[in-house]
């Protein structure tokens, strides 16, 4: 049996986990902090030359998004699966939903990537989020363009770091719990703060209006 086809053999189903909304950023040694990025989640499946890019409500975006399917296709490791936000970005690197959301710029849609959930035929969500970070960095080092690594900071600094984040207009922080699994499902372990003057916020009271 050839390499490809054991990933195949091996490949699991896979559910994004969903963070709880939080009133105040956690603080603590065993938390890091990511700024959140206002754009679509997506999981990239690269099981050899074949790519999928999932959306939370099942549908494969693949073509949609062709500069992350292409990275991933590039990328010297075969087999991952990896778990962000697909995104647009402005010139001074800050995440421009509308142009997302116009469908005028899907070829220039990038993946900020925060998790990595499979590489190399082994099932890694067992892994404290820690050394799932350690894999991702290995997995995505030396990239090609069309994927970037989300940045984090521990501890202490999470309510410094959100209040930097909404002076920059930024949609907020997720909160995660470095040495829990990943989970599918809503997840007591990733917290999301949002930035409450931020039109992110404005668009999901309007949906539940």
């Amino acid at each position: 049996m050839n390499s490809q086809a054991t990933y195949i053999v091996y490949m699991p189903k896979f559910e994004f986990c969903l963070p709880i909304l939080g009133k105040a950023v956690p603080t603590g040694a065993d938390w890091f902090h990511e700024i959140k990025y206002d754009g679509y989640r997506l999981r990239i499946e690269r099981d050899g030359d074949r790519v999928r890019l999932i959306t939370r409500g099942g549908y494969d975006w693949t073509k949609r998004f062709p500069w992350i399917a292409e990275a991933a296709r590039r990328n010297r490791i075969n087999q991952f699966v990896l778990d962000g936000e697909a995104v647009v970005l402005c010139v001074d690197g800050m995440p421009d939903f509308n142009a997302l959301h116009s469908r005028r710029y899907d070829g220039e849609v990038q993946l900020c990537a925060f998790d990595v959930l499979a590489m190399e035929g082994e099932d890694l969500r067992s892994l404290p989020l820690s050394m799932r970070k350690t894999n991702m960095e290995r997995l995505l080092r030396g990239r090609p363009d069309g994927i970037f690594v989300n940045p984090f900071e521990s501890g202490e600094i999470g309510p410094d770091l959100f209040r930097a984040a909404c002076d920059m207009g930024l949609e907020g922080l997720v909160s995660k719990r470095s040495d829990r699994p990943y989970r599918g499902g809503r997840s007591p372990h990733w917290i999301k703060v949002k930035n409450r003057s931020h039109h992110a916020f404005d668009r999901v009271k309007q949906a539940m209006s």
